[in-house]
């Protein structure tokens, strides 16, 4: 691979540094529901057996399978109905040989009953129960601990919990679940230029679209966004701003005002605390980059450029990886597949290039179609892509028909 221009970094020096000042957060007992998504921190075993007791699976009669063995259309079987039995209303315990007790779909199976009997087997008979059809013994008896027996390994620490899982989760008496929270991240946008959606704008300036990019990344990624109002080109409102939000914060993303320009106001109020590192990562786009920690609990703080793709895949490569560390998620980074290249691609030697593209599954896997132009504000361009063809740094040039690295965008991992 080819060195990286003088004074930059590679792809992975720069994530090395990230992922060895970033760790998972500790996990805590959490509401189900909020653990939705997250990975589990503990192995979870079955406290009770599933069905915790024998029950009914139909709604008929409860009856000695041996007391209706003859049973048919041509010579039936009359019983007593003693009793009904209901689901959480369990009043009869046990059923003498020689009757029937009516009984529902997940109502407890009474002492001595060894078998169901459907309605549709019978008239229905509310005194007595005229049965036309046998039932063998056992069925549409749900045994206890049929599914799930007590002691069983229901979820395996960093298993991604899921609803099927929170379900048995709750079906088993469990109302919380040690699991990582999700990180808590500040958004800011920076630039005087910046105007929130839906408000005028004037002759020289553009809505923030960042903001909004970032902070729905943030929520993708199954974390919690706070997206901050617009700070303008100043550094001391920056600084104030970062400082009211810190508070709140795991992590803090920043875009914008990291680059070379005269009114870079990231740079120029973070370098002076000599805890961020400032400088270029071999990619495009993307290569101004800012790493570090702020504040006395030493939060991260990835600032990145400002515009909207290098944004973007700066997020993508590097602040989702911080992420799902925090979370516990595994793999870190986004699965690298290969496709093949329906289009020519040119690159610059000595940047990775990241290529908007369009992924198509087919029968010999898949094909990559480049989308639109290299420009890192083309943000309509970003919209209509699914993929990202990566061009290594020592190539240049990469012909239709070449199998290439491809990272899946809309693909959960």
């Amino acid at each position: 691979m080819a060195e990286p221009h003088a004074g930059t970094v590679s792809v992975e020096e720069h994530l090395t540094r990230i992922l060895a000042a970033v760790g998972p957060l500790p996990a805590y007992p959490q509401p189900l529901l909020d653990a939705l998504g997250l990975p589990a921190a503990e192995d979870v075993v079955s406290p009770i057996p599933l069905p915790s007791f024998d029950n009914s699976g139909m709604d008929g009669y409860a009856v000695v399978a041996a007391d209706v063995a003859g049973a048919s259309e041509e010579t039936p079987v009359v019983l007593p109905v003693v009793g009904e039995i209901g689901a959480g209303q369990a009043g009869l315990l046990a059923l003498s040989p020689g009757t029937a007790a009516k009984i529902m779909t997940g109502a407890p199976v009474p002492k001595g009953c060894d078998a169901v009997v459907p309605y549709e087997w019978t008239d229905r008979g509310v005194a007595k129960v005229t049965i036309t059809q046998a039932p063998a013994v056992g069925q549409h008896v749900r045994p206890a601990g049929e599914d799930v027996t007590e002691g069983d390994l229901l979820v395996q620490s960093g298993t991604v919990l899921g609803p099927r899982h929170l379900g048995l989760l709750a079906a088993v008496g469990r109302a919380t679940v040690l699991a990582r929270p999700r990180p808590r991240v500040v958004v800011i946008s920076t630039g005087s230029e910046l105007r929130d959606p839906g408000t005028d704008l004037g002759h020289d300036s553009i809505y923030d679209g960042n903001s909004y990019l970032l902070a729905a990344s943030v929520k993708a990624a199954g974390a919690i966004a706070y997206r901050v109002g617009i700070v303008p080109d100043q550094p001391k409102l920056f600084l104030d701003a970062l400082s009211d939000q810190l508070v709140r914060a795991d992590l803090v993303v920043t875009s914008g005002g990291v680059s070379q320009g005269d009114f870079d106001v990231v740079k120029e109020a973070l370098s002076p605390l000599g805890t961020v590192w400032f400088g270029g990562v071999a990619m495009q786009p993307g290569k101004p980059q800012g790493f570090g920690v702020v504040g006395d609990k030493e939060v991260p703080i990835f600032t990145l450029p400002g515009n909207p793709v290098s944004s973007y895949l700066s997020f993508q490569m590097f602040v989702l990886p911080a992420l799902r560390t925090m979370m516990g998620r595994r793999p870190v980074s986004r699965p690298v597949v290969r496709g093949r290249l329906t289009r020519d691609i040119r690159s610059p030697k000595g940047r990775r290039q990241f290529v908007r593209a369009e992924w198509e599954q087919d029968g010999g896997g898949g094909s990559v179609t480049p989308v639109g132009g290299h420009g890192s504000h083309l943000i309509g361009d970003l919209a209509a892509s699914d993929a990202l063809v990566v061009v290594p740094e020592d190539e240049t040039y990469v012909a239709a028909g070449s199998a290439v690295d491809v990272l899946l965008l809309d693909h959960d991992f």
